[in-house]
Formats: structure tokens, sequence, C-alpha cells
């Protein structure tokens, strides 16, 4: 019995030795950009803009110094709603399978392939013999990510702003788990009816050249 003891007491260091070399090889599978170097600038050029899609939904907001001339171009549940100062909910426009919203006075607009920036040049020029300077707020309502396999939080979240990395998108699910291969990330994008598979590998700084890097609406990761 005592030299049973004995012989289980002596596998111990050999036993906390093996998680200690496990636990060295998880921190380093868990290390992101190991190839960047200290004081490092990368600079990106094809920083992509956002790009409506079919069955966005999407908020217009005309305003000017004229609130009763701005009023026609916005649409509100239970009327104008605007002018009178009447606090109404409004109507948001859902890009149908032609790429198309119908605008108030104005009518059908293909705005698939814009970006805010361009559908607000394309407003300003449309509204030109109406407004004077209108102030065009755009934004995409139903801006949604999923994030799905070894992460904390697994999920669909909602995207504010024109804008996500693919490091902010993991950041919202709460990072990935100690289990997770950060050098096979794969991102699946919905274009124009298509499915795009991308892997990214999130240890090398390279990450940041990649079309996936900034995440685009309705962008599944995993």
């Amino acid at each position: 019995m005592k030299n049973c003891f004995s012989k289980s007491i002596s596998a111990i260091p050999v036993f906390l030795s093996l998680i200690f070399l496990a636990s060295c090889a998880s921190r380093e599978d868990v290390v992101y950009f190991q190839d960047a170097g200290g004081f490092e600038t990368i600079v990106n050029d094809n920083v992509p803009a956002t790009k409506f899609k079919v069955d966005d939904l999407v908020s217009i907001h005309v305003s000017s110094l004229n609130p009763e001339a701005s009023a026609p171009f916005n649409l509100y549940r239970g009327g104008t709603g605007g002018a009178t100062g009447t606090p109404t909910d409004p109507v948001d426009y859902l890009i149908d399978q032609d790429g198309m919203i119908d605008f108030p006075v104005i009518g059908k607009l293909k705005i698939t392939g814009l970006s805010p920036d361009d559908l607000r040049s394309l407003l300003r020029d449309r509204l030109s013999d109406y407004l004077k300077d209108p102030i065009i707020n755009i934004q995409i309502r139903n801006y949604r990510i999923t994030v799905l396999g070894e992460v904390e939080r697994p999920g669909n979240y909602p995207v504010l702003g024109e804008q996500l990395s693919i490091l902010e998108a993991l950041g919202l699910a709460g990072d990935i788990t100690l289990r997770g291969k950060r050098d096979n990330v794969l991102v699946i994008r919905d274009f124009e009816g298509t499915k795009i598979y991308q892997r990214v590998d999130l240890t090398s700084k390279d990450v940041m050249k990649s079309p996936a890097y900034y995440i685009s609406q309705n962008d599944v990761i995993y």
C-alpha cells in the first residue's frame, strides 16, 4: 500500500509538467498577429464601404431650413408628422428583389450596390428642384452579423454604424475560446444571391489585407 502511494506521489510532477506544456501550447494558439513587429504601421487603402443589398431595411430622413418643404420627403406612420411636430414613427424603406425603393415624390430608385454616401449624393441631386441644401441622414436598420462556433457568446448581433472589423465582431461575441482555432476562421457572405466563403488567419497580420477583415451586413463568422 505504501509502495503504491509513493508511486502516485512521484507521478504528480510528471502530470503537472504535462499540464504546463499543454498550457504553453494553448497560449501560443491564442495570440493574434504573431508576426507583427513593434511600432509597425500597416496601411490599408482598400477599406470597403458598406453597400446596400436586397432586403436591407433603410432609414432615410430628409431635413432642411424649411421643415414644411422637406416634410413630403419623410414617411411616418399615421401621417407626415414632421411639419406639425406631432411625434410619430418614421417608416423605413425595404429594398425589394429588384434592388429598388419607392421614395416619396421622386418615385422608384435603385440603390443596391450603392454606399450610404452614394445614396446621399443621388438624393441631393434628385431633391435639388425642391430643397436647398438638404440634410440627409441614412442608416441600415437591420445591419446584423452572426457569430457561431467556439466563441463565448455565439449569436446574432446588431451593428450600429457602417463599418465593423472581424475583430470587433468577435469582441461582441466575447472572443474565441481557448479551443477555437484562430488560424481558421470562416466568413460566409451573401453577394447578390451568391454565397462567398473565405477563411482568414487571425494569427497573421496579413488578415488586415483580406476582403473579409471588414464585415458586411448579414455576414456569418464561424
